[in-house]
């Protein structure tokens, strides 16, 4: 699928029934993919999806002298970084396209190579993602940053130092930055406030399988012993979260019943309590969990994403649409990302009562509180959704708008749909697998 003009026109009111399979986490497989850069052997990376994101990845690594291959198994990749070699600028910006992976190169570039580059970054229009605190933590290692026109030259002409790093939020994304620069860096790396996610931690799992020192603490403090040599791993990534997650809300708000191959319940644990306090139901499995509507009424609730072990914010968008059903008023503060409430408009106009407020509508101020941004929703329910034409801003908002046309009464128009490959692999054949009435165009 292309990632502008795919467009589904959805005949909804059926529920999803059927089983279908999640490979590993868009989060961490593409760190991961980054992280057999710092190897001097090959890696071997499985359960890898297909989805957009990794082959941006594997086209930025590739165009570094990486050597990607399949290997024997349907999601093995095979990465050999032997010969890593600087890549022009336009061969990065061509590869790189919206995504944001290009800064996290940085690190495992300025170690193999003495030097990175990077261009202007995207990514999904859902807040305020700045790189300037990557490159402060780049600077802090030793690196020289210079800003150009067409983006970002990076060099460590006295190689990169331990350093000592405070994070004013457990940011995912700067917790990666440390992580995959720190390891090769001389000395110690003390991160205070770190990011603790499932994700997070597998990243972690696959540096030491390659030779890194990594300690991590209870208070968020993870510290990172330097070493002058890595190799190459062999690991099966984690599974998506996000995307199971996904899918339960799929069957919730559609009343259907939906196994999910693969998904575990020790990562889904915050997600699994609200899911059945709104009424929702579940059987954990060896091999997946079956999420299901169970009849009844469903629930309101009040939700406050928050960093692990909070509830996820790509989880509270699809979980939405079920709301817009539940009895009652349910609450989602959000606290992760200030603009992530974009998708609601198209709910509106299939008939959702929701109301957007730029206060803090939970049991804590949060960051945004005083900022002035839409960050706190009110959904009234039940109501009935019905048809309409939806455009999909982002990733997780674009399957919301997918779930919502396929539980609304009458046919749905949703166009950008190839932006939800990015994080989805196969979503259209697991929607024709679980009985979904649509038509593909594009």
């Amino acid at each position: 699928m292309g990632l502008t003009a795919d467009k589904v026109t959805i005949r909804g009111g059926i529920p999803l029934v059927g089983r279908i399979e999640v490979k590993g986490a868009k989060n961490l497989v593409t760190k991961a993919m980054v992280a057999a850069l710092l190897g001097e052997t090959p890696s071997l990376l499985k359960d890898v999806p297909n989805i957009s994101d990794v082959r941006i990845v594997r086209g930025l690594l590739e165009v570094h002298g990486v050597k990607v291959t399949e290997g024997d198994q349907p999601g093995d990749l095979i990465l050999d970084p032997v010969d890593v070699e600087s890549a022009h600028f336009a061969a990065i910006d061509a590869h790189a396209g919206s995504s944001r992976i290009p800064i996290l190169f940085c690190g495992p570039l300025l170690h193999r190579l003495g030097e990175a580059f990077i261009p202007d970054l995207g990514g999904c229009h859902i807040g305020d993602r700045p790189i300037d605190f990557h490159l402060d933590v780049l600077r802090t290692f030793g690196a020289v940053v210079e800003k150009q026109p067409n983006g970002i030259r990076m060099s460590a002409p006295n190689g990169l130092k331990g350093a000592k790093v405070e994070l004013p939020y457990p940011s995912v994304g700067a917790t990666e930055q440390v992580l995959l620069t720190a390891v090769r860096a001389e000395g110690i790396t003390e991160l205070k406030n770190a990011a603790i996610e499932p994700e997070i931690m597998d990243l972690i799992h696959i540096l030491q399988k390659m030779g890194a020192i990594i300690t991590v603490d209870t208070d968020r403090v993870i510290r990172i012993e330097g070493v002058d040599h890595l190799d190459g791993f062999t690991h099966r990534a984690l599974f998506d979260r996000n995307e199971a997650a996904s899918w339960a809300a799929a069957a919730l708000a559609t009343e259907g019943d939906i196994f999910v191959g693969g998904a575990r319940q020790p990562e889904m644990l915050t997600f699994l309590n609200v899911f059945r306090k709104v009424g929702g139901a579940f059987d954990i499995h060896d091999d997946g969990i079956r999420f299901y509507h169970p009849g009844g009424d469903l629930k309101p609730v009040i939700i406050e994403t928050d960093v692990h072990p909070g509830f996820m914010t790509d989880w509270q968008q699809p979980l939405v649409i079920a709301l817009t059903k539940a009895h009652g008023t349910s609450i989602v503060h959000e606290t992760v990302y200030e603009q992530r409430f974009g998708f609601v408009d198209a709910l509106q106009d299939m008939g959702a009562t929701i109301q957007i407020h730029r206060e803090c509508l939970g049991a804590h101020p949060c960051r945004f509180g005083q900022r002035n941004f839409n960050h706190s929703a009110v959904i009234t329910g039940p109501t009935k959704l019905h048809g309409a034409d939806v455009v999909v801003p982002d990733l997780r908002g674009g399957f919301s708008h997918l779930i919502a046309a396929l539980s609304a009464d009458g046919t749905s128009t949703v166009s950008n749909v190839g932006i939800i490959s990015r994080g989805y692999e196969n979503f259209i054949a697991k929607l024709r697998l679980l009985g979904a009435d649509f038509d593909l165009e594009g």
